[in-house]
């Protein structure tokens, strides 16, 4: 037979050398060491094989186990659904059915202690990728207007959170996903559930709630898928599993951890009769403060009409009035002492200008001869006898002719 890497379209390989090869391929494995979850155990009568689905608890997978029941008889524990093992097996391909399976050779159950010690390493490596931080928890609104709840139908956590939540505010809205908080499906419905309130944009919050139970009962709840779903939803998540005592993962990544589910309800929703009593505490306390600022504004008002200006309001206009008086005087005469300063200094110009005036030395008998032009004449060179001159006197004109000139003499001759 040729090799399957030589297969074409026309020379195609039969199905019974690809499932031949394969199970070649697995048998190489040999035994291996595998870690996962029982999920279903079915015992058939009259044959020695026990039939069981190991599911790996972190995804979403699972694979057929066969275990000889003298193997499952001899544990000391007994094997139950939702147990974790670590099963030491022989992978196997049946090529009729063209099915994978395990034959389990050696189980061993998952101690308390190792359980713990494993979810303290799984806890640790959660929290390097930063799913517990702080800073990613969000604040619970304070009135929701409905409230998502994840638990098991007609539950007692279901019933504490119900009764507790409308106890406290009556017009509490809430909707109810049932899923199963025990076993190796509780994680998937549980995680289906969280999707499906989130999905829901009339849900203000969420409530994951279950009661008290021991370790492999709450390991649902340190599943990493369900952790991982928490973390990437965007509505608040409460985690109320257990007791005060249990802390499963769930409560790491929760934005709140409520001890228990009547815990929760309390922390989803408010109490109606506090409310109100704080309501009334307000508004005593502002009732008190708006007397006291009013009281104290009326103290204020009492002082300022108690002084003297505003009981006898004309006593400062009469002191303004006669300020005014006082100082009309003062400006006239001030004003008049100007004003004769003035005068006195415009009568010393007056006179200095008359002073300086032509008129006034004609006044004193000198006169200013002019030709017919208006030339003045100041020189007997300037006319010669028989001209027309005009002499100019104080309150006048005077018209002459000229008879003759005659020059000054010399003092000296």
């Amino acid at each position: 037979m040729p090799s399957l890497r030589d297969s074409t379209p026309e020379s195609p390989a039969p199905v019974r050398a690809v499932a031949n090869a394969i199970s070649q391929w697995i048998d190489r494995l040999g035994t291996v060491w595998v870690e996962g979850q029982i999920a279903q155990i079915n015992r058939r009568p009259g044959i020695n094989t026990v039939f069981l689905t190991l599911r790996d608890p972190v995804a979403d997978l699972s694979i057929p186990v066969t275990c000889p029941r003298t193997v499952i008889d001899g544990l000391a524990t007994p094997l139950t659904e939702g147990s974790s093992v670590v099963v030491h097996a022989r992978p196997s391909f049946y090529a009729n059915r063209g099915s994978l399976s395990l034959a389990v050779r050696e189980i061993r159950m998952v101690g308390i202690g190792e359980l713990l010690a494993r979810l303290e390493r799984r806890r640790q490596l959660l929290a390097a990728e930063g799913l517990f931080a702080s800073e990613l928890k969000r604040r619970l609104p304070f009135l929701p207007g409905r409230v998502g709840l994840v638990t098991a139908p007609g539950s007692a956590a279901e019933r504490d959170v119900l009764e507790n939540a409308r106890r406290r505010w009556a017009a509490v809205e809430f909707r109810v996903e049932h899923a199963t908080m025990q076993g190796p499906r509780a994680a998937a419905e549980v995680i289906d559930a969280v999707r499906r309130l989130e999905a829901d944009p009339a849900v203000e919050v969420i409530v994951v709630a279950r009661g008290g139970g021991s370790v492999e009962d709450l390991l649902p709840f340190s599943d990493e898928g369900l952790i991982r779903t928490v973390a990437a939803v965007r509505t608040p998540v409460v985690s109320a599993i257990g007791h005060e005592p249990d802390t499963p993962l769930l409560d790491y990544v929760a934005d709140v951890r409520a001890s228990t589910p009547t815990d929760a309800a309390k922390l989803v929703v408010p109490d109606v009769r506090e409310e109100a009593q704080r309501i009334r505490v307000a508004r005593d306390r502002m009732r008190s403060g708006v007397r006291a600022r009013v009281a104290h504004e009326q103290a204020a008002l009492d002082a300022l009409r108690s002084r003297p200006a505003m009981a006898d309001p004309r006593s400062m206009v009469d002191a303004r009035l006669e300020e005014i008086r006082l100082l009309r005087e003062h400006a006239r005469r001030t004003l008049g002492h100007a004003l004769d300063r003035a005068g006195d200094q415009l009568e010393a110009q007056r006179h200095r200008a008359r002073a300086l005036s032509p008129l006034e030395i004609l006044r004193r008998g000198y006169a200013v001869l002019q030709d017919a032009e208006g030339h003045v004449i100041s020189s007997i060179d300037q006319t010669s006898p028989d001209d027309t001159v005009t002499i100019r006197v104080t309150d006048g004109r005077v018209l002459a002719v000229t008879t003759g000139v005659r020059p000054e003499e010399s003092p000296d001759e």
